[in-house]
């Protein structure tokens, strides 16, 4: 079937089945390779992409149910917040492996655009299900700080 979808300000079509995940569409379809697989079951993160500015997991999304909201994928992130989160991430030199990253970044982006300050809680609370397995949360936690510092002036 025959499914437009809107990702990263232009408007795609996509001929797959109504209930092929988000992601096998972005990343085999579409060749945005940013976004990961990592669990397949919304668990860990790395799938995460915005939906009309919310971090969703689009792993387990069926491209059915996108109908006529915005995807914002790790390539289409240029925000205000999505620069300084990024320029943020490379000075506290967060990656290691760097496989979840995208996600982790999509993550602190949105919470960035709802949280000008946030607390650790807030980000703990915001990056909750974003699964690092090289355990940089200490850098991540630090760098989305130092991003909100940046906005701010």
């Amino acid at each position: 079937m025959i499914h437009q979808i809107q990702v990263n300000g232009k408007t795609r079509r996509v001929d797959v089945d109504d209930d092929t995940p988000l992601l096998w569409v972005l990343r085999d379809h579409l060749q945005l390779t940013g976004t990961k697989f990592g669990c397949g079951v919304a668990q860990c993160g790395a799938c995460t992409v915005h939906i009309d500015g919310q971090p969703l997991r689009s792993c387990s999304m069926p491209v059915s149910a996108v109908g006529k909201r915005t995807i914002t994928t790790i390539e289409g992130a240029t925000s205000r917040e999505a620069k300084a989160v990024q320029a943020a991430w490379i000075a506290r030199d967060v990656p290691q492996c760097g496989y979840c990253q995208s996600g982790q970044i999509m993550s602190a982006v949105a919470l960035l655009k709802e949280v000008k300050k946030p607390t650790d809680r807030d980000i703990d609370l915001a990056m909750n299900g974003n699964l690092c397995r090289c355990a940089t949360y200490v850098r991540i936690r630090a760098a989305i700080h130092d991003a909100a510092r940046a906005l701010q002036g």
